[in-house]
């Protein structure tokens, strides 16, 4: 049986610390960035990264009508269509930024994956609306909907291998949540700038041109982090693989990654309950709130910041609670929470902005569960000369057939009077990804040296 073919299986009752601290410890002890400063700048690209891939959702209810026409609900289905489509392009950017992470470096696709994503941003700040060029305007939206796709494709699970290469064995996933607390300041900025925005300037102002300025932000803030970028060091991990001869006689990438297709069909299944969750609750809900429930956008966009403030605390508590009592029971304890919460939290939003507040809120707590910890659990799966791209192809599948459809469906399930179809949807695929959790082998500070 090949070393590789799986991640380390742990004896029933074995502590991993136990096993592989010994071995892990002195050896990735030296992969780890020597300051805050390396961490701050790859948390910092991740954040405008997701700044500028979820920014469109939020914004989508004030520009929906400069680029498709309808009515009001007609053109945000047309506008989050194209969010969908923009996920399109993932899997594509997964596949080739991941293949340059695996063969040139991960810095070397993490500045690619940032140039695109702030060309698409300051591409859709700066499109004409449809009044002005016609069906162009739509299509100049997805092609730069598509730019960021790219670009995205490849960022999450590039970050994701260099923040676990770089994490010591025995608190990787309190490492680990720091992405996602990256993400979440991203979301947050997003979300107050809205609030912002809608508090400076009227309603009309906001339809007719407030909504190009977080596009405009996102773009010049991106050509920032990539001069930041230029300064990230390789990781060792990475860097040793380079230089070992015996893997320059290896199989290519892509035979080591066909020789292991039950990795990724578990990276799929893995993910797509907690990506459509995250989509539902982090993404689309403040946007589905204003449009069909009626809520006042300002205190939407408010609520919503609160509930992303609590997110973003929770994270690091389920992050060091996986670190010491494992991977499994933190994933299965929130996957089987939300299943039960689905229907509650729903019902929960009726047209009141508190009501937004406490179901988000009650949501991102367990959804921190799942965030926290996946950037670890998908590293910890692979060796290392396949990291990125035996998960970034399988990543990018799940996220774009189910987090690129999810706003997309919530309204459009709310509109044909079915949200019960929707939330048995939703349960479902949280049920195949617990399911898989339940069969996963666990990896708590297993070594990633190969």
């Amino acid at each position: 049986m090949d070393p590789h073919d799986e991640t380390v299986i742990l004896e029933p009752g074995r502590s991993p610390s136990a096993e592989t601290n010994d071995h892990a410890a002195p050896a990735e002890a030296q992969r780890r960035p020597r300051s805050a400063r390396t961490l701050v700048s790859l948390g910092a690209g991740v954040a405008i990264e997701w700044y500028d891939w979820s920014v469109y959702a939020t914004f989508s209810v004030f520009f929906a009508a400069q680029f498709f026409s309808g009515t009001g609900s007609a053109a945000l289905l047309k506008t989050l269509a194209v969010f969908a489509a923009g996920f399109i392009a993932r899997p594509i950017g997964g596949f080739v930024l991941g293949w340059l992470s695996d063969r040139r470096g991960r810095k070397f696709a993490m500045m690619w994956s940032i140039s695109l994503a702030a060309a698409g941003s300051l591409l859709i700040g700066l499109t004409p609306t449809a009044a002005s060029i016609g069906v162009l305007a739509p299509i100049v939206l997805v092609s730069a909907r598509l730019l960021q796709g790219l670009g995205t494709g490849g960022e999450v699970p590039t970050a994701q291998t260099y923040l676990a290469e770089a994490a010591p064995p025995r608190t990787r996933g309190l490492w680990s949540s720091s992405m996602y607390i990256s993400i979440s300041v991203a979301v947050l900025f997003g979300t107050l700038l809205g609030a912002l925005l809608s508090e400076l300037l009227t309603k009309d102002q906001m339809f007719a041109f407030g909504w190009r300025i977080p596009f405009l932000i996102g773009g010049a803030l991106g050509l920032v982090i990539l001069i930041l970028r230029s300064a990230l060091p390789e990781t060792e991990a990475f860097e040793s693989t380079q230089s070992d001869d015996s893997h320059q006689a290896s199989d290519s990438i892509w035979k080591e990654i066909r020789r292991r297709p039950k990795l990724q069909v578990r990276v799929v299944c893995f993910c797509v309950g907690g990506t459509v969750i995250y989509y539902v609750w982090a993404v689309a809900t403040p946007a589905f709130a204003i449009a069909e429930r009626g809520i006042n956008p300002t205190s939407a966009l408010w609520m919503a910041s609160i509930a992303m403030v609590l997110f973003m605390i929770a994270l690091p508590l389920w992050g060091a609670l996986s670190d010491r009592i494992g991977r499994r029971p933190v994933l299965l304890t929130s996957f089987l929470s939300l299943i039960a919460l689905m229907f509650p939290l729903n019902w929960l939003i009726q047209g009141s902005a508190w009501q937004l507040l406490l179901a988000m809120g009650i949501a991102l707590i367990f959804i921190a569960g799942l965030a926290s910890i996946t950037p670890a659990v998908i590293a910890e799966m692979f060796p290392t000369r396949i990291r990125t791209t035996g998960a970034a192809v399988p990543y990018s599948i799940a996220t774009a057939i189910f987090g690129g459809t999810a706003p997309y469906l919530l309204s459009l399930f709310d509109q044909l009077h079915m949200p019960a179809a929707f939330n048995l949807y939703v349960m479902g695929l949280m049920a195949v990804s617990a399911i898989t959790v339940w069969f996963m082998p666990e990896t708590r500070a297993i070594s990633l040296d190969d």
